[in-house]
């Protein structure tokens, strides 16, 4: 870790001894500790944390008891010894450090590396500056509950490939990281091999292990995936460019996923178990079930009226929307109009719309069984202003990429086809099944997405994208949050692709280039 420029750099191997007791003043300091505190609490907790002793480490903390049992772990379980920490001066309150530790198992051992930072609070009690302690102290990746260990793995490694025997390999498509331990764990001991010596944390939850620290190799086995590499490249590229983005790309004559991609801080992997309202995206659904009753069609009346009221809540559009009272659904639909669709909210049960995600697109009835965890949605039959809000996507509906692109897929081909990522002969267990759209109603949709995608409010994002091409935008506004959530779904082909950018603000703005360049791939 590279310190700020001006700021010398200190290692701690050794013991600094702790301060005389008479030297403390006779009122308790208050107030944030000062840099100097601050500096001076972290050296001392990095030292004795360097000379392996977990009690006196412990006792530099705010929480004694947790700290020494996680650096008891750290020594024992985890087998670490011979640690040296180097750290930066002090930001603030905050250090950050970098360690190299050795990690001994049998004839085994290796050298681990790895960054990190603490904070330094004063404690309640007495006063004195201590390290604010949480299990990332000790590192980044472990959370409460978690524990480290190491020996011998429990699976062998995995050789991941994709749907032609290409690898993919974990440098090269980061966003497949969290995958490829999830895969490791429920199909590496039936992909053949054999299990190497190994750190990790050992999760709290149901999650699998994480390795951390390879210090011997095994033997991999293969585990075949319906990913395609360069659908997974393009995906991986297209959400570079944007903060807090995820995609999802699959094919709908198959329900193959062909790629997965998140660019996230937080490394969730919100592509297949992201819970976000889908804004106007969800109008596929909506559409669908208004043909389905017989309140209008693709060529018949949805006019577009500049607001519209469902027990007591005004929606409004999109800034810029002109109204047209004398709009076709197919007109509305393409323009993303709003108060089209809450008009019809009084024609409608408050479970109607719930029913149509369930039955017809095999949506939010936690029955799909895709190969590794994910969420198919949430539409539940919210009562009040929630009924007509969940027809634009916005009140109670969740979706994530994964469920829009089947969405989008099921709309292509009129058939529901679950989603998977690995060999169907890999999943235990019946997929999830759904009756698809009439054949009547599948044409009027993929006619008004067609409409969309070529001059409607997706065609900007499109532009250059010819063919069997259809699409959806939407935004989906977020309380507290001063810009709405990106949103955009499109298919060409035998391909369908969705996309959410995080504060991205309009579908065709943010999420509708990250589409279209996983469209280009033409996997």
């Amino acid at each position: 870790m590279v310190g700020a420029a001006g700021f010398g750099m200190y290692e701690l191997v050794g013991d600094l001894g702790g301060k005389d007791e008479a030297e403390a003043a006779d009122e308790k300091p208050s107030g944030p500790p000062t840099r100097a505190e601050t500096a001076e609490a972290a050296k001392a907790f990095f030292a004795a944390w360097s000379r392996q002793d977990a009690p006196g480490a412990a006792q530099l903390t705010d929480n004694a008891v947790a700290a020494r049992s996680a650096l008891t772990d750290y020594f024992e379980a985890a087998h670490v010894s011979h640690v040296r920490v180097t750290a930066e001066e002090p930001v603030g309150r905050t250090v950050g450090y970098a360690v190299e530790a050795t990690v001994s198992v049998g004839e085994h051992r290796g050298t681990w590396k790895y960054e990190g930072e603490l904070e330094v609070v004063r404690g309640e009690t007495t006063g004195r500056p201590l390290v604010d302690w949480a299990p990332q102290v000790l590192h980044p990746d472990l959370q409460a509950g978690d524990t480290l260990g190491s020996g011998e793995a429990e699976v062998p490694p995995i050789r991941l490939v994709d749907r032609a025997g290409q690898e993919l390999k974990r440098s090269e498509h980061p966003s497949l990281r969290p995958l490829l331990d999830t895969l490791r764990d429920r199909y590496g001991k039936q992909a053949g091999g054999e299990p190497g010596v190994e750190l990790w944390i050992d999760p709290g939850s149901s999650a699998p292990r994480q390795t951390l620290l390879t210090l011997a190799e095994g033997k991999p086995g293969t585990v075949r995936t319906t990913l395609s590499a360069p659908a997974q490249r393009a995906a991986e590229q297209a959400v570079a460019g944007r903060a807090e983005a995820s995609v999802v790309a699959l094919r709908p004559s198959t329900g193959e996923i062909l790629a997965v991609a998140d660019h996230r801080a937080d490394g969730f992997d919100a592509s297949l178990l992201g819970r976000l309202a889908p804004g106007s995206t969800m109008k596929i659904v909506s559409a669908s079930l208004l043909i389905d009753k017989g309140l209008t069609a693709a060529d018949r009346p949805a006019p577009c009226p500049p607001s519209a009221t469902w027990q007591s809540q005004t929606f409004g559009n999109l800034p810029g929307l002109a109204p047209d009272e004398n709009a076709t659904l197919a007109g509305s639909f393409a323009r993303s109009c709003n108060t089209a669709f809450v008009k019809f909210a009084d024609e409608l049960r408050v479970d109607d719309l719930t029913r149509q995600a369930q039955d017809v697109f095999g949506l939010a009835r936690d029955d799909w069984r895709i190969g590794v965890p994910s969420f198919d949605g949430e539409v539940p039959a919210s009562g009040g202003p929630d009924t007509a809000a969940a027809l634009i996507g916005q009140g109670q509906v969740q979706l994530n990429p994964l469920t829009l692109a089947s969405v989008t897929a099921t709309a292509r081909t009129g058939a529901f086809r679950q989603p998977v990522l690995v060999p169907r002969e890999l999943i235990d267990g019946p997929l999830a099944e759904a009756r698809g759209l009439a054949p009547g109603t599948a044409a009027q949709l993929r006619a008004m997405m067609h409409r969309t995608a070529t001059s409607g409010s997706a065609a900007g994002a499109l532009a250059g994208l010819g063919g069997d091409i259809g699409a959806k935008t939407g935004s989906a506004e977020v309380d507290g949050q001063a810009t709405a959530n990106s949103w955009f779904t499109a298919y060409r082909g035998d391909m369908a692709v969705a996309a959410v950018a995080e504060r991205g603000g309009r579908g065709g703005e943010s999420a509708g280039p990250i589409v279209a360049a996983v469209l280009r791939s033409g996997a």
